[in-house]
């Protein structure tokens, strides 16, 4: 999947390919920043519990995921903010620098708050980088092309998704957990340096005028606070946790209402109604998700490897999924959208089957799957919608509203999850039931919300977003603010926790 081959243009298929001239720079530039994330992501998350056993922080190893996914709010609208103004180039640099110290960091951490503040630094720097790749995209690649890029961004978790847990796990077995921290600062630095002539041929300005709105960093604040408040539910179970949780949830309304476009929550159609359904569709899989390998390690006492099996699965289907909508021509995107939620709420129904053990628990590696397509048609649909209806002048701030609005609905569903995981912990139902209530839950949501599927598409009188300026030779080199710049994710990974 992740072979050039697969997304070079072909003999009458009608499209330019990513690889193209005027492509290849920008689209290596690209893969390379997002394997780095994408490496990192897994191979920490298989060292942290190790990690957090050895500084003696098993109580606070919530924090190490919490503290990420603070930060990478802020980095998203700081990024989104000064990409709108003056280029992506330093949110990418910066982003890149932060997230080497943030490994270093880790690495040397004596104590588990240490390890913390390295996850804080490493989200700050993920969420730079991710808003600020998308701004790219929108502004490089032309209609006909973007889903082709978001098709290899997808792939590009496929090896990492392979072999990435496997290399850690035997590094932190044989080592030490630091290794993986540590050993991971020289590739990302490589990587860094691969992605140097990406960096120089960015635009460093807009040739805007406007300035940064600090009252916008103070609600990612608040929005950051109230994630943290959300995440906090499934480990603290109890009053005070609940009334934490629900000061979270305002805290996030009232700084996602600025945060995000107007008419987001009502699916308004084009840029409102696209990330509206990013944040669905992410909450929906990251809801579920959480919960597979738990369903088959405890409730039906799989081995380690064998419960995190279907979460490669579903990388692969996802990755393929995305690579057919990249191929289609002019495809309907409401239609997709519509196919990934029902593929989604099938693989809900299946899974809570399992896990009521209605159904052998062989049926998850079968079904479970189902999700990775419908994550692959709709999530990549969701993002490709965004960038054709946004404008120039929008892309950053509605880039990192894309990401807002995946974050904060998976921490309320990863939340509601962990919650009813912590009921039946302390006995008050039983696990399979717990499983089975999150399974349905996001099924039904998926259903739920399928009616509201024709509203992707842009409004009247939307030129898709300069999508079309690109696509008309704005792209071209020398074309002034429209020149290639040479340099995601989903949360748009396959199985992020993002997006």
């Amino acid at each position: 999947m992740t072979a050039a081959s697969e997304f070079v243009e072909r003999p009458g298929s009608g499209g330019e390919s990513i690889f193209s001239p005027r492509y290849r720079i920008t689209t290596l530039g690209i893969l390379i920043l997002m394997t780095i994330i994408a490496f990192e992501a897994l191979a920490v998350a298989t060292a942290l519990p190790t990690a957090a056993r050895s500084l003696n922080g098993l109580a606070s190893y919530g924090w190490a995921f919490t503290g990420f996914l603070v930060a990478s709010v802020v980095g998203m609208v700081v990024s989104g903010m000064y990409s709108d103004i003056h280029g992506a180039r330093r949110p990418l640099l910066v982003g890149l620098l932060l997230f080497i110290v943030g490994l270093v960091i880790g690495g040397a951490a004596e104590s588990m708050w240490m390890l913390v503040a390295a996850r804080f630094v490493q989200g700050l720097a993920t969420g730079l980088q991710i808003t600020a790749m998308y701004v790219v995209m929108g502004e490089v690649y032309s209609d006909q092309v973007r889903p082709r890029i978001f098709a290899a961004l997808a792939s590009a978790w496929v090896i990492p998704g392979l072999v990435g847990p496997v290399v850690a796990g035997w590094i932190t077995e044989q080592l030490s957990w630091r290794w993986v921290f540590s050993g991971l600062a020289p590739f990302v630095a490589l990587g860094g340096l691969l992605m140097l002539p990406s960096l120089r041929q960015l635009r460093r300005s807009t040739g805007s005028s406007a300035r940064m709105d600090r009252r916008r960093i103070g609600y990612a604040l608040l929005t950051a606070c109230g994630v943290a408040g959300v995440a906090n539910l499934g480990e603290n179970l109890h009053a005070l946790g609940a009334a934490g949780a629900l000061a979270g949830v305002v805290a996030m309304v009232v700084g996602l209402r600025r945060l995000l476009p107007a008419g987001t929550p009502r699916f308004v159609s084009g840029v409102p109604a696209a990330i509206a359904f990013r944040g669905v569709l992410a909450g929906i899989f990251v809801g579920m998700e959480v919960i597979v390998p738990l369903t088959l390690s405890v409730q039906l006492h799989y081995s380690p490897t064998m419960a995190g099996t279907p979460l490669i699965l579903s990388a692969l289907s996802w990755a393929t999924a995305s690579a057919i909508q990249g191929r289609l021509r002019q495809p309907n995107r409401a239609a997709l959208v519509a196919l990934g939620l029902a593929l989604m709420a099938v693989a809900g129904v299946g899974m809570a089957l399992v896990a009521l053990r209605t159904v052998p628990g062989a049926f998850a590696f079968a079904v479970w799957p189902f999700a990775g397509f419908g994550a692959g048609f709709a999530i990549t649909s969701s993002s490709v919608v965004m960038l054709e209806c946004t404008t120039d002048a929008d892309r950053g701030s509605d880039s990192a509203a894309l990401q807002l609005s995946d974050s904060s609905v998976s921490a309320i569903s990863a939340a509601f999850a962990g919650a009813l995981i912590a009921l039946a912990v302390h006995g008050r139902i039983s696990y399979g039931v717990g499983f089975a209530v999150v399974y349905l839950s996001m099924a039904g949501l998926g259903v739920l919300v399928i009616s509201r599927a024709s509203r992707l598409r842009a409004p009247a009188g939307v030129g898709q977003g300069g999508g079309a300026e690109l696509a008309a030779g704005g792209a071209q080199p020398g074309g002034g603010g429209g020149q290639p710049v040479q340099a995601s994710v989903e949360q748009g990974r396959p199985g992020s926790v993002s997006s």
